[in-house]
């Protein structure tokens, strides 16, 4: 398996072979989250307007999502995973159209060129890793998304180093030289900035903890829908993992 990293939009565009879509702050930190609290489905919707549509043309439907950090009109949770724990009694049963500026933008950027394409962040990248290594791809792109996909975030570039050291024993990963960079980084330091308060400072707590949900999840296109689904794909499974006692 030849394992490379890129980054950013560009690198999504450019991906090959199965990819792997890093964000971990904060979009692909909420989508495991959101099946693990009991979501039925989940679209991934690049264009806000058409993401605000999509609520009315799925009743009682959520939408989670956000436009440069800024949660959309509509969207109670923003783009926030403490936000998503405090409103995980609302979640179970539900279809979720999910908007976000980098990662979600960057699945459907990816999707153009390739076959398979599977979304990760610290708290699934063990359960993505295994998927990537039961997919047996000869060639895999770790794409680390960064700042709204255009500039390099320290928490993606470690979190795409952290799985690509799960495909490949010789890669070496140390998680607390990573966390001291991130913790002195313009991507952690603004969850506090009193200017922006719709960024909640108990997010990238729970977005770097690593593997706590065993789910890797998969963009598959259905119609003219962008669908995020669990693998192995299964219709009938149960609703919530109930994995963390939430």
């Amino acid at each position: 398996m030849y394992i490379k990293t890129t980054r950013l939009l560009e690198g999504a565009r450019g991906s090959e072979g199965l990819v792997v879509i890093i964000d971990v702050f904060r979009a692909f930190t909420c989508l495991p989250l959101l099946y693990h609290l009991g979501a039925k489905r989940v679209i991934l919707e690049r264009d806000v307007e058409r993401a605000k549509r999509l609520m009315g043309e799925f009743p009682d439907s959520l939408l989670v999502g956000e436009q440069n950090e800024v949660p959309i009109e509509g969207s109670e949770i923003g783009n926030s995973p403490y936000r998503i724990l405090k409103k995980r009694k609302s979640l179970k049963g539900k279809l979720v159209i999910h908007r976000s500026t980098a990662g979600v933008v960057g699945v459907h950027e990816a999707l153009r060129n390739n076959t398979r394409v599977f979304m990760s962040g610290f708290i699934n990248a063990k359960a993505t890793a295994d998927a990537v290594k039961k997919a047996a791809f000869l060639e895999v792109t770790l794409v680390a998304m960064g700042e709204r996909g255009i500039s390099p975030s320290p928490e993606d570039e470690a979190c795409a180093l952290y799985i690509h050291s799960l495909l490949e024993p010789g890669v070496l990963y140390d998680h607390f030289w990573h966390m001291e960079k991130i913790l002195g980084s313009y991507s952690y330091k603004k969850f506090f900035d009193p200017h922006r308060p719709y960024l909640e400072p108990e997010d990238p707590i729970i977005c770097l903890q690593r593997d706590l949900v065993p789910l890797a999840l998969e963009a598959v296109r259905e119609g003219d829908l962008v669908m995020a689904k669990p693998l192995p794909y299964d219709e009938d499974r149960p609703i919530g993992y109930d994995l963390m006692g939430f």
